[in-house]
């Protein structure tokens, strides 16, 4: 990283994070291909009703652009979440016996909502810039995941976690995170420091969410009775 672009400063603002995210066993252990069925199908389902509130930051994203291309983009990645990225979870859940009803009517666990709400008021209540910096964490995150365990020998021979791998190591969910990466820079162009602050905050906030969404996952995190 050249360390001129302001994407450059949110990367190091929350590579603490990322990392210790790759070193979750949940992640560990899916690249390994030893983790636990049970603890993946559950990851599924709570990734699944996540990503119904994703999608709709995408759709907001083109409500607040100002050209006609960046909605576009918006609109492709709302296509993108809700029937590719999510397709994927449905043929997921299919081999564990769940119907797409069941997967839609998953309950989400605390640490889903707490996550998929602190996105949306972003997404509510401030800028496009902070909209995107609340998003781009889950996106760009599952690249560097996808791609890193993409060259380690064996985890592409995983019958059950090969597909997941793939998903985020493609080259097509690459070119929308950079997208979504180059647009951070745009936005960024000429704020405040002020400002910066607080799309740096909100970056490094959905960091720590998604570390433990990770986390939640692995614990098949429940309500208390």
């Amino acid at each position: 990283m050249s360390g001129n672009r302001f994407s450059d400063r949110l990367y190091r603002a929350a590579q603490q994070v990322w990392e210790s995210s790759h070193r979750h066993p949940f992640l560990t252990e899916l690249r390994d291909g030893t983790l636990d069925p049970k603890r993946f199908i559950y990851y599924l389902r709570q990734d699944y009703v996540y990503l119904i509130d994703f999608a709709k930051m995408f759709a907001l994203g083109g409500a607040k652009a100002r050209d006609l291309e960046t909605m576009g983009k918006f609109a492709e990645l709302f296509h993108s979440t809700l029937n590719v990225e999510m397709e994927l979870h449905r043929r997921y859940a299919e081999r564990f016996g769940l119907s797409r009803e069941e997967l839609a009517a998953t309950v989400p666990s605390p640490t889903t909502i707490a996550y998929t709400k602190y996105m949306l008021d972003a997404a509510h209540n401030g800028s496009l810039a902070e909209l995107v910096a609340a998003l781009l964490p889950c996106m760009w995150s599952y690249r560097e995941i996808g791609r890193a365990f993409a060259r380690v020998p064996g985890a592409l021979d995983h019958p059950l976690y090969r597909e997941w791998i793939l998903m985020y190591s493609s080259d097509e969910f690459g070119e929308l995170t950079d997208w979504c990466i180059d647009l951070i820079d745009s936005l960024a162009e000429g704020l405040p420091e002020r400002e910066l602050a607080v799309l740096e905050e909100r970056f490094v906030v959905a960091s720590k969410f998604e570390y433990l969404f990770w986390d939640m996952a692995y614990r098949e995190e429940e309500w208390p009775v």
